[in-house]
C-alpha cells in the first residue's frame, strides 16, 4: 500500500498567493564599537524599515561585559527588539546581515569588537539546523545580554525547547549587565 501525504498538512512556509503566518521574532542588538548608541538606534530604524516586519516592542538599554572577547575589549550596549513579520526566516537572517555590514561590521575572531551585532534569536517556533543558520540562537538562554533585554519587554516569551524568557532570566548571573539609565531607542 502507497502512503499519500495527508493533503490537510499545509507547510506555511510553502504557501502562495501571499498567504504566510504570522511569527513572534525577537531580534538581539549589541554595539561595543564606535558610537554605540548611535548603531543600535540605526538598526532599530533599519528593522522598523524592512517590508512586513512590524516592531512590537522595543528593551531598555543595557550594559553589558563582552563574552569570549578578546582581553581589554570594550562594554557592549545591548537591546532587544520584538517584532510580527510573515518573512521567511532565511529572508529575515539576510536582511540582519546587511544591517550589520551596512555599519561597517567586519568579521574578525568570534567574540571580537564589533560595530553592530544583529542576531536573530528566534522566529516564531521554527527549529533550523543548518551549517550558517541554527534558530533558536544556539547560545541565547544562557546569554545575559539578550535574555534579560527581551524579559524585559516580553517576559513570557519563549525560545522553543527551552522555557519562557522570565524563568531564564531569573536562573542567569546578572552581575555583568546594567540597564542605562537615560539612553532609551526610540521609533523614528
Amino acid at each position: 500500500m502507497n502512503e499519500t501525504p495527508n493533503p490537510h498538512i499545509i507547510d506555511a512556509d510553502t504557501l502562495t498567493g501571499g498567504l504566510r503566518p504570522i511569527r513572534r521574532v525577537v531580534v538581539a542588538l549589541g554595539s561595543n564599537l564606535g558610537d554605540r548608541m548611535a548603531n543600535l538606534q540605526g538598526a532599530l530604524n533599519a528593522v522598523a524599515d524592512t517590508p512586513d516586519v512590524e516592531i512590537v516592542g522595543v528593551s531598555p538599554v543595557y550594559e553589558s561585559a563582552p563574552v569570549g572577547a578578546p582581553e581589554g575589549s570594550p562594554d557592549f550596549l545591548n537591546a532587544v527588539v520584538v517584532v510580527d513579520s510573515t518573512l521567511h526566516a532565511r529572508t529575515l537572517l539576510e536582511r540582519a546581515l546587511a544591517i550589520e555590514d551596512a555599519f561597517g561590521r567586519v568579521r574578525t575572531e568570534p567574540g571580537g569588537p564589533r560595530t553592530l551585532d544583529v542576531d536573530l534569536v528566534v522566529v516564531g517556533d521554527k527549529v533550523i539546523d543548518e551549517e550558517d543558520f541554527v534558530l533558536p540562537h544556539p547560545r541565547a538562554h544562557e546569554r545575559v545580554f539578550v535574555v534579560v533585554p527581551w524579559a524585559s519587554v516580553d517576559a513570557d516569551g519563549e525560545i522553543p525547547g527551552l522555557g519562557r524568557v522570565g524563568d531564564l532570566a531569573h536562573s542567569l548571573d546578572t552581575t555583568t549587565i546594567t540597564r542605562v539609565d537615560g539612553l532609551e531607542l526610540r521609533l523614528e
